[in-house]
């Protein structure tokens, strides 16, 4: 199976040769930016398929490479950075990075990571790209989420919640299959997974109050209900 195609953002130079050769030992085709500016011409020019990404870059906040990435597409984004506080955590994962990993690391932990963001991509190009629960419908393609032809304003990992969710309509999703889905492999942040989740039933239950979509299994996890769609006499 061909290995996805990667693009490095890394400033320091020895963990650039690390991750380079780390990449080398695996059979991984990547290219290499040393500043923001840099990494922003080669996602435009290369289209990378994953971005392994520091947040400390010389020229600019590598979180701001995330919020410019998400604004044009979903390429999965694996951070490795020193910054280990929990607020530099949220904030990332937040603007929609995809996994978060702190240095130092090791480099089978990075490698183990990115076949998760692989299987992530293959799983995307197996699936619909529409995707309807009574009102409730997300257009994976566009990246859009809509009730009752309302679009929703809903934060990257709003959206991956309720891609997940759909995913697995009916079925229980543990709040560690949860996590591990969406935060990153070792994730266990239950409380920002709670508001996450309360925020998303609020904007759903804006433009359909009538329905739940979204189930709390207390102390288990969550999964969303199978709703009938709405019929006009």
């Amino acid at each position: 199976m061909m290995k996805a195609n990667l693009l490095v953002v890394e400033d320091d130079k020895r963990i650039q040769n690390l991750i380079a050769a780390t990449l080398d030992a695996s059979g991984y085709k990547y290219s290499v930016a040393s500043s923001g500016r840099e990494a922003l011409q080669l996602i435009s020019a290369n289209n990378p398929e994953i971005i392994i990404l520091d947040l400390g870059l010389p020229d600019m906040d590598g979180v701001e490479i995330v919020g410019a990435v998400r604004q044009n597409a979903s390429t999965p984004i694996i951070v490795v950075s020193a910054r280990a506080e929990m607020d530099d955590k949220i904030a990332a994962l937040d603007a929609g990075a995809d996994d978060y990993l702190t240095k130092p690391f090791n480099t089978d932990e990075l490698l183990a990571r990115i076949r998760v963001a692989e299987r992530r991509i293959r799983s995307l190009g197996d699936q619909e790209t529409v995707f309807k629960n009574g009102e409730l419908t997300i257009n994976t393609e566009a990246g859009t989420v809509l009730v009752h032809a309302h679009e929703l304003h809903v934060t990257p990992i709003e959206y991956k919640l309720l891609v997940l969710l759909s995913q697995n309509v009916g079925k229980v999703l543990t709040y560690n299959t949860i996590l591990k889905e969406v935060w990153g492999l070792y994730s266990d942040n239950i409380p920002a997974l709670r508001v996450f989740m309360t925020t998303l039933r609020k904007k759903i239950e804006k433009y359909d109050a009538d329905n739940q979509y979204i189930q709390t299994h207390v102390g288990v996890g969550y999964r969303m209900i199978k709703v009938e769609e709405t019929r006009l006499p």
